[in-house]
């Protein structure tokens, strides 16, 4: 992966970061010591957290992402070197691809099992056909939605939204402070070889290519991890039901747990309900 100049071993001899013009508070560096890939804060990043680490882009070309969960990032099973570049990948060409292998997971009616479908349905009732779940686009991947105009500054909407999650009672309260050499957002993930959307797809570049995307054409920032869960601000969300709508069907693509074990199981229920107006995209991966 094309990287930038990595300043994180300085912080091995200057943990607060003053010779990067920085002051951070206690943390710690993961990766080999020549050449880390993360430093994480020990403690919780708080509401004004995220924020307070935006000027190492500046001086120091790191970028803030907040971490939430376990404490102990061997079990995040970080894989950096398992990774490829995002500039290698298209993302059209990634979400019609997941799309496409999407559709052939999808097991035939006639060839179902009726003692499966009769425990899923008793656990989680009666599941929508792939044709319902996906329509308006049963007849096969859509291609990209086009780009609509931000609402708002970008970097304003991420500090917004890593504020937000850091507020008591939030569910990312404890989320720790972390910086990230990356170059851009949406390569935080690739960079530290993050291995949350294993079970859908297991080189996180890939999906980098789609967020980088997401950059371009809707202002969005990677704001948070946990081991299986990914948070974006965005800055331009979509404001009709048709911008959500197509939308929707490349989060399909990108996550579908997000509907087929979320809290909207049909596209069309999740582009209202998930992604008209919503300024902060959240992801899971079974």
């Amino acid at each position: 992966m094309a990287m930038i100049p990595n300043q994180l071993p300085r912080l091995a001899s200057d943990p607060a970061g003053r010779s990067l013009g920085l002051d951070l508070p206690p943390g710690a560096l993961t990766g080999p010591a020549d050449d880390p890939y993360l430093w994480s804060g020990h403690g919780p990043a708080g509401p004004g957290g995220w924020s307070a680490l935006r000027p190492a882009a500046r001086t120091a070309g790191l970028l803030p992402v907040l971490l939430a969960g376990d404490d102990d990032l061997d079990a995040w099973h970080l894989m950096p070197e398992a990774m490829s570049d995002p500039a290698d990948h298209d993302a059209d060409e990634v979400l019609a691809e997941l799309w496409e292998e999407y559709l052939a997971s999808e097991i035939p009616e006639e060839e179902r099992d009726p003692a499966v479908t009769a425990t899923v349905e008793e656990l989680f009732g009666e599941q929508p056909e792939y044709e319902e779940v996906v329509a308006p686009y049963a007849a096969g991947w859509p291609g990209l939605a086009p780009a609509w105009p931000p609402r708002t500054d970008p970097d304003a909407a991420a500090a917004a939204a890593a504020t937000a999650l850091t507020r008591p009672g939030s569910w990312m309260e404890e989320a720790r402070p972390a910086l990230v050499p990356a170059r851009r957002s949406a390569d935080i993930p690739a960079v530290i070889g993050w291995s949350g959307p294993l079970n859908h797809e297991d080189d996180v570049a890939r999906l980098c290519a789609v967020l980088r995307s997401w950059e371009d054409r809707f202002g969005a920032r990677v704001v948070a991890l946990a081991p299986a869960t990914l948070v974006v601000s965005v800055a331009a969300p979509p404001r009709t039901v048709e911008e959500a709508e197509a939308l929707a069907a490349e989060h399909f693509a990108f996550c579908p747990d997000n509907i087929t074990q979320g809290d909207h199981d049909t596209l069309r229920a999740y582009a209202r309900g998930a992604l008209l107006n919503a300024p902060l995209w959240t992801f899971w991966w079974d």
